[in-house]
């Protein structure tokens, strides 16, 4: 849901220059391969690349056919081969594979892997195994950022959430920093920051390794973002996992947005075709066809201009309106259309799933009431193989909400769970329980008890720290006494307005505060994490919350009320709207970079070991 910036709202900055860059420098590394070439592009940067350059642009490079990289080897006649990769394993196995089948059949070509957004040491490694470093060159396209929105950038990086929040690895943290590096050149420095999770801080540390490497490019600018927040998406798993309900969410929720743009079926298009619509601001419809409950009013104002504007014109007038206005309001009423379609179909599916018992289902959960009712339903869901995503997101928020199952709920869950929807889904509960998203409450005697033990023969600074490390230990959540203490259940008297909304609860429809964006109101209105000592411990981060600010004169009132935050492990519609509500009230413009756009079944899916 979009609103209507304040008059005196900052104006944000001008992001197309990413894009061009992008494209400049991807032209300039398909150059150094000079005359015609065939490109190999992988599934995950199609999208992407359509938004940063199109077939005829690279056709206007030399690029002759384009082929995507697949199981199944593409037979290319052209004499040399370009790869445009992401730096994984088996997209080195497939490049090696095609060129070693040219050395059997006697054919010399030139090969060239441009990796993005950087290469890996591995994937040298497994060329130079496969005997065939020598015959290809290897480039990187440093495209870690893609505007989707005037104030939405993504690294495009699904895999970052896995990679780090479970397998532990840190390789694209060095992606984030650059691209954290990238914006300040650009944008000139950040004189507050702020953060909370060990990925954020790591992240931090290496991006300011860079900025005092290469001293001297951002001094003596005038900084254009005032505030930079970087969280870990593990700080807040509660919001990604609740069911959305702004349209943008229900619209991803629904049809999976990819890259900024949706591909409505021929459900919503009422023909055989499918069409793909960009979902963004640039467009001049803007924000307001997102918005169900102004279609009525659309459709009419395009009725009453087109009537209106048929009086009172001479021909040349007419002429003008037919070429230029006519054929704007005319794709306004054809995506118009769409958007009732694409809210039909969404209300269709919503009603055939029993949404409204689904959403009860999951403010119990928040608030803590009818637990046993709830676990019921979870058991009903999963009895009725509704679906298995769904199912283990629902066990998942339970766990979290609850700080873990009790014994006897978790074995009786998961057996019920592996009989209904398959064995192989054992792994996938292993996932689930290192992550810390669905954990069993540890027997009384064995972590709590011992905890209070403990903590009654030291000082009450010494019981902090020990509670601290239980905590960690056991991947503890605290969810129920963050909520009281950062009071995310608002108290409503009557029914919550959400035509008038009164917080950024209006998001999951009055019921509940994201958390993430609660943590950065608090701080933005503090301007550091004073007086937050006690959240900060709940959430297992006592020595993983900072804040750095710089005295910056330079800094204007302007630039002070624009700020950027960066989700590592994906953001939610949710929280975008979110958020953009809360600068609308504050008079604060928000800036969101996120390593992918994510919603609780790309969540699921990230810890599943069972691939649809």
């Amino acid at each position: 849901m979009a609103f209507p910036h304040r008059p005196d709202a900052p104006e944000l900055p001008d992001f197309s220059m990413l894009k061009r860059l992008a494209r400049d420098q991807l032209i300039y590394l398909l150059e150094q391969l000079p005359g015609k070439k065939d490109l190999f592009i992988e599934a995950d940067l199609m999208s992407p690349l359509d938004r940063i350059a199109n077939v005829s642009i690279l056709k206007q490079h030399e690029v002759d056919k384009l082929y995507k990289v697949e199981s199944k080897p593409a037979v290319s006649s052209s004499e040399q081969l370009c790869f445009l990769v992401r730096p994984r394993i088996k997209n080195m196995r497939y490049i090696a594979n095609l060129v070693n089948a040219d050395k059997l059949a006697g054919r010399t070509r030139k090969y060239k892997v441009i990796f993005s957004p950087q290469k890996f040491y591995a994937c040298e490694m497994v060329l130079e195994e496969e005997g065939i470093y020598g015959d290809v060159s290897c480039d990187e396209w440093a495209f870690s950022l893609l505007p989707l929105d005037v104030d939405l950038l993504s690294m495009e990086l699904p895999e970052f959430f896995r990679d780090y929040f479970l397998e532990g690895d840190q390789r694209w943290i060095n992606t984030v920093a650059q691209a954290l590096h990238l914006l300040s050149t650009l944008y000139g420095p950040f004189p507050n920051c702020y953060g909370i999770g060990r990925c954020a801080k790591m992240s931090y540390e290496l991006w300011r390794k860079l900025e005092d490497e290469e001293d001297g490019e951002t001094k003596g600018r005038r900084p254009e973002i005032g505030h930079i927040f970087l969280l870990d998406r593990d700080m807040d798993f509660v919001t990604a996992l609740c069911s959305q309900v702004v349209y943008e969410g229900l619209v991803d929720d629904t049809f999976r947005i990819k890259c900024g743009s949706v591909d409505f079926g021929p459900e919503v298009t009422s023909s055989d075709k499918s069409l793909k619509v960009l979902l963004n601001a640039e467009d001049k419809n803007g924000r307001a066809l997102l918005l169900c409950c102004r279609y009525t009013g659309e459709a009419g104002r395009y009725k009453l201009q087109f009537c209106v504007r048929r009086r009172g014109m001479d021909i040349k007038q007419m002429k003008n309106f037919v070429s230029q206005e006519l054929k704007g309001l005319k794709q306004e009423h054809r995506l118009l259309s769409l958007h009732i379609g694409a809210c039909e179909s969404i209300m269709k599916k919503k009603t055939k799933q029993d949404f409204q018992e689904l959403i009860k289902t999951e403010h119990a959960l928040l608030e803590g009431f009818n637990i046993r009712e709830s676990t019921s339903y979870i058991e009903e869901h999963i009895d009725r193989q509704v679906s298995p995503i769904e199912s283990l997101r629902l066990m998942c928020l339970l766990s979290i909400t609850e700080n873990g199952l009790i014994p006897k709920d978790y074995r009786s869950l998961k057996t019920q769970y592996l009989q209904s929807y398959g064995p192989e889904h054992l792994l996938t509960f292993s996932n689930l329980r290192r992550a810390g998203l669905l954990t069993e409450q540890a027997p009384g005697d064995t972590l709590t008890a011992v905890e209070s033990k403990v903590s009654k023969l030291v000082t009450d600074k010494a019981a902090g720290k020990i509670t601290d490390a239980f905590s960690s230990l056991a991947k503890r959540s605290n969810f129920r006494a963050i909520s009281k203490k950062l009071n995310l259940i608002p108290r409503v008297d009557g029914e919550y307005d959400l035509k008038v909304p009164r917080d950024m609860a209006y998001v999951f429809s009055g019921a509940y505060v994201p958390l993430s964006c609660r943590i950065i109101e608090q701080v933005l209105e503090r301007r550091s994490w004073q007086g937050l000592d006690e959240v900060v411990r709940l959430l297992n981060c006592s020595e993983l919350a900072f804040t750095d600010m710089t005295k910056e004169d330079k800094a204007s009132s302007e630039s002070l009320r624009l700020i950027l935050v960066v989700f590592l492990g994906g953001c939610t519609f949710s929280e975008i709207s979110a958020l953009r509500f809360l600068g609308r009230e504050k008079g604060y413009r928000f800036i969101f970079l996120t390593t992918a756009v994510t919603n609780s079944a790309r969540l699921m899916e990230a810890m599943s070991e069972v691939k649809a």
